[in-house]
């Protein structure tokens, strides 16, 4: 008897937990999805009718956008699903001289849809970005002897191995060594620069005990007491 009313307090404050919470269906809308993007008449943005890649199955079905700007020229696939809107300087009751794109998809309650509405959002605005300011990564080489040259061509590393490493700079990027413990990479892919730079760091990623190796941008490390005797 005793065990039968526990279970039926149990259900009844089930019950009471699951009316607290609001039956609101959530929103479809997405907040980086939505959002504008602006940019100055030295960027043009076309979005080309053709097939993003003619030799990999997984774009056939994909349109190109191309993006150019002062330091070069991005290209990237966009979904059949997804759509983009011009809306000209002349239509904008700010008065602004910058053109807007609008990114929306056809049907924003599909969760495909409502994921790839933001990431495509984000890629373009990354897009335009790297061809008008482009992108940068800083290396900061610590420890004894560490440090990082430019050899016919190659980045040269000397990390305290039994001889050097020597990286193959990828095209489309520009690497510089200003002092032999920092390195400066510059490109308008942003993938391409950041993937660059943890190529380089897993050679001697940084450890917390005396804290040395390679670190990028502004990256810290918990320092950690050794083992006490």
């Amino acid at each position: 008897m005793q065990q039968t009313t526990l279970r039926i307090i149990g259900q009844t404050t089930r019950q009471q937990l699951c009316r607290s919470f609001s039956t609101t269906r959530l929103s479809a809308m997405s907040h980086i999805g939505g959002l504008p993007i602006k940019y100055s008449s030295e960027v043009k943005i076309e979005h080309l009718p053709t097939a993003f890649s003619a030799s990999d199955s997984r774009f056939f079905d994909k349109t190109t956008l191309k993006v150019t700007g002062p330091l070069g020229e991005r290209t990237m696939p966009i979904e059949p699903f997804v759509s983009l809107e011009f809306v000209q300087p002349n239509e904008q009751q700010s008065g602004s001289a910058e053109t807007q794109l609008l990114v929306s998809v056809g049907n924003s309650a599909e969760r495909k849809q409502r994921q790839m509405w933001g990431t495509t959002r984000a890629c373009i605005n990354n897009c335009v970005i790297g061809v008008t300011e482009g992108f940068s990564a800083t290396l900061r080489f610590v420890g004894v002897g560490y440090r990082a040259a430019i050899e016919n061509g190659q980045l040269a590393l000397r990390l305290g191995y039994s001889h050097p490493i020597n990286l193959e700079i990828p095209e489309g990027l520009k690497v510089s060594v200003p002092t032999p413990t920092r390195v400066l990479i510059n490109g308008i892919d942003l993938q391409q620069v950041k993937l660059f730079a943890a190529k380089v760091r897993k050679w001697k990623k940084p450890e917390p005990y005396n804290q040395k190796g390679i670190f990028v941008d502004d990256e810290t490390i918990r320092k950690k007491d050794g083992k006490k005797k």
